[in-house]
């Protein structure tokens, strides 16, 4: 298996040799984290807020990213999921009420992490490249992570799921919030670099650097198609 060792820590650096995952392509679920509308679109949602305040020369870089880079490589790992018929999944910030009163209490705060997407609305959309097709799993949730407070962790035992390989954003927080979740239940986890971003870029190298080896192994797009395809 192909690691990225741009991310080695300091607990691997020097280490040579990693076990590899075994990886079995019919127990491999993609699960693609918040590229919604809110989030991913440069007229719409934060972004807005971001250009009223002034701030939009901070923040376009990232929006760049996800444009250009984040979501074009989760569609090319979508797209093989999907030609090769193996199981896709998507995690998404969405309440059920329109209200929001079934949100967490961190999402009902004021600031950064206060938010209400409803579940049946525009901006809770995954963006329209990845928009999810009959028989792929949506998951709404109100934490960061995919696995707190849903049945995520349920379904992919019911399906005899054993490996996940994740892209999204924000690499440091619901990405972040994401792996550790699987990795804890004892899922092989794939985080894909190039189909992740933070908007401090220094966060997310950061962030796999954490995460890399003791959580997640961390791989390119081009690198877990090709790994998949091998197994195939």
């Amino acid at each position: 298996m192909k690691l990225n060792r741009k991310f080695l820590s300091f607990y691997y650096d020097g280490v040579e040799e990693f076990p590899d995952y075994v990886i079995e392509p019919k127990k491999t679920m993609l699960l693609i984290v918040d590229l919604q509308n809110e989030f991913c679109l440069r007229d719409f949602g934060e972004a807005l807020g971001f250009k009223e305040a002034g701030d939009w020369e901070r923040w376009e870089p990232h929006y760049d990213r996800l444009e250009k880079v984040v979501i074009p490589n989760s569609r090319k790992i979508l797209d093989f999921f999907r030609e090769n018929g193996l199981p896709v999944s998507f995690g998404r910030i969405a309440c059920l009420r329109e209200d929001g009163e079934d949100r967490s209490p961190v999402q009902k705060t004021e600031g950064w992490n206060g938010m209400l997407l409803h579940v049946d609305s525009y901006a809770a959309e995954m963006v329209k490249e990845l928009t999810p097709q009959k028989n792929e799993i949506v998951v709404n949730k109100t934490t960061d992570s995919v696995t707190t407070g849903t049945n995520y962790l349920q379904l992919l035992q019911n399906m005899g799921i054993t490996t996940v390989v994740v892209c999204g954003i924000v690499t440091d927080q619901c990405v972040a919030s994401t792996v550790r979740g699987l990795a804890d239940a004892g899922y092989q986890v794939i985080t894909i670099d190039d189909a992740c971003a933070a908007p401090d870029m220094q966060l997310h190298d950061t962030e796999l650097k954490i995460m890399n080896i003791i959580y997640t192994y961390v791989m390119e797009a081009k690198d877990i198609i090709k790994l998949i395809k091998e197994k195939l």
